[in-house]
């Protein structure tokens, strides 16, 4: 995934690269694979369990934005991907679908505490215990679906311990969270009336993963 960079010009990563067909060939295989002060003690390893039951049955969420994925395929070569999502959470199931900037979708992703399963076009789903074995076993790397119930909240998850700092310039905020190996900078909230996160930067160092996404109001 990306790395973080808070300048103007780190939008231009949401915008469609004019590329020959190789380079459209090589997102569209990167975009499947898109579909894983200061309190607490240092994180510690990567979660493999689904989302926390501590989410009760009664939540309902919704989000739609782009995203930037900037990751090393399995020859060490860097990849970047770029696209849509629709992310629709009820209860303890997340349902993650992405989908390329002509709007055709590239896979979805459903992750629940009993089962997870990753769809991708003319294929058969595939099904595992959980979505990071599952992504981990079919892609080569996870996503962090379990840890994005909570961060896009925005919220340190309760399953683990949690490094948080809050902006400065505005103490109602965070801008911060280190857990799980993941650090997630929040670089923009909605204007008011609006509330919530409007972009949002995950980076994780080993394997080399960076995110990027900008939440449509």
């Amino acid at each position: 995934m990306l790395i973080s960079n808070r300048s103007v010009r780190s939008l231009q990563l949401f915008r469609v690269p004019e590329a020959p067909r190789r380079a459209a060939l090589g997102f569209a295989v990167a975009a499947m694979v898109a579909l894983a002060g200061c309190a607490s003690v240092k994180p510690q390893g990567p979660s493999t369990s689904n989302a926390a039951t501590s989410v009760t049955a009664q939540t309902t969420r919704a989000y739609h934005g782009r995203f930037a994925v900037q990751y090393n395929d399995q020859n060490g070569q860097q990849r970047n991907a770029y696209g849509n999502f629709d992310w629709q959470e009820t209860g303890d199931t997340v349902t993650l679908q992405l989908r390329n900037p002509l709007g055709q979708t590239l896979a979805i992703i459903t992750s629940s505490p009993s089962s997870a399963s990753l769809e991708l076009p003319n294929r058969q789903p595939l099904t595992a215990d959980n979505v990071s074995t599952l992504m981990q076993n079919a892609l080569g790397f996870a996503l962090p679906v379990e840890g994005l119930r909570y961060w896009l909240q925005p919220s340190p998850a309760p399953t683990s311990k949690a490094k948080t700092e809050q902006d400065p310039q505005d103490p109602a905020h965070l801008k911060e969270i280190r857990q799980d190996g993941w650090t997630i900078d929040y670089l923009a909230y909605a204007d008011a009336p609006a509330t919530g996160l409007k972009r949002v930067n995950l980076s994780r160092d080993e394997p080399p993963l960076n995110i990027k996404l900008v939440l449509d109001q």
